[in-house]
């Protein structure tokens, strides 16, 4: 069996260290790791696989040593930079920033949705944004079977998707400190404002998850609208997806279909108060669908509850999903 070798490229950061996580928990055979971080944390020590690693500075030099795999959770500035650098050197880099995402030379993959564009890659795969990734698991079944004709989200995102100071401003506003991280307050509070706001009025979070739903499900010209909204939870987001398809469907066929397809959980017991809750679904890497119900305003029209763990599927797992596939 052939030994790989894996570069973790943000090991002290969020996405970093629960990527470590994962990979514990899957213990793959065969590898060994290399942990890079910035300039400030290099030096930091992490317990991983009952051995102490030192994470090391990336530098320019730091994929000369031969690498198979890195993954990539440093920002769209560092993957900008390095990214190429590993790539140049034989190295499949999974990336988890902004940075390729809607670059056509570079495939954006969900394992569970369009696997074989893995192998379409030039040296980069990238992930994509957290909210499409649990999105487009219950959308690509749906569409396959049904065509779906346009896409409503309204999305309620833990803070946990802003990384530490994320979580540092939900515990620091709730005893009156002011905000470092939001624009507001989140304590208590519901800010429909994630990333930058554009000329059009949306924000780019909104815009990241229309592109990006787009491209994943190849439909270039699908019709898709978002509202995306940060929530005084610290993790794993929730979202009501509103679908209207081009054809008509039986609801029990939809939640069958959905059933039993990859990377799904349906949790829809109305009678027992059964839906997907952020509490029950952090740390697991599944996505979790309720609420399944037609929408009557419609002619063939379905609303969807769905939940993830944004830091382990909208994040690290997906990217390891994506490294257990090329190997």
């Amino acid at each position: 069996m052939k030994n790989y070798k894996l570069a973790i490229v943000g090991a002290t950061g969020l996405v970093g260290r629960t990527a470590l996580k994962v990979l514990e928990e899957k213990n793959l055979p065969n590898f060994e790791y290399e942990l890079f971080c910035s300039e400030k944390s290099a030096g930091t020590e992490i317990e991983f696989l009952g051995k102490k690693y030192i994470s090391k500075e990336l530098t320019e030099n730091s994929f000369d040593e031969g690498f198979d795999f890195a993954i990539f959770s440093a920002g769209s500035d560092t993957s900008k930079k390095f990214s190429p650098i590993a790539a140049s050197k034989g190295c499949v880099v999974i990336d988890n920033s902004n940075a390729f995402r809607m670059d056509k030379d570079v495939p954006l993959v969900v394992p569970e949705v369009n696997p074989e564009k893995i192998f379409e890659n030039k040296g980069i795969i990238a992930n994509p944004n957290c909210s499409t990734i649990q999105a487009v698991v219950p959308l690509k079944p749906l569409d396959d079977k049904y065509k779906i004709k346009r896409v409503i989200y309204s999305t309620y995102q833990a803070v946990s998707g802003a990384g530490i100071n994320g979580l540092e401003d939900l515990k620091n506003t709730s005893k009156g400190l002011p905000p470092k991280k939001f624009a507001h307050p989140i304590y208590n509070n519901c800010l429909p404002h994630i990333d930058v706001f554009l000329d059009d009025g949306y924000s780019k979070e909104e815009h990241k998850m229309i592109n990006e739903t787009r491209k994943i499900l190849n439909r270039p010209d699908l019709k898709v609208t978002a509202t995306t909204v940060r929530v005084p939870v610290e993790n794993s987001h929730s979202e009501s997806i509103n679908v209207e398809f081009e054809n008509d469907f039986e609801l029990e066929d939809v939640i069958n279909l959905l059933k039993n397809s990859p990377g799904i959980i349906v949790a829809d017991d109305l009678s027992n108060n059964v839906y997907p809750l952020a509490a029950d679904v952090s740390g697991h890497d599944e996505v979790f669908v309720g609420r399944i119900r037609r929408d009557f305003s419609v002619p063939y029209g379905l609303n969807l509850w769905v939940v993830a763990d944004n830091i382990r599927k909208g994040a690290a797992s997906n990217a390891i999903q994506i490294l257990e596939k090329m190997i």
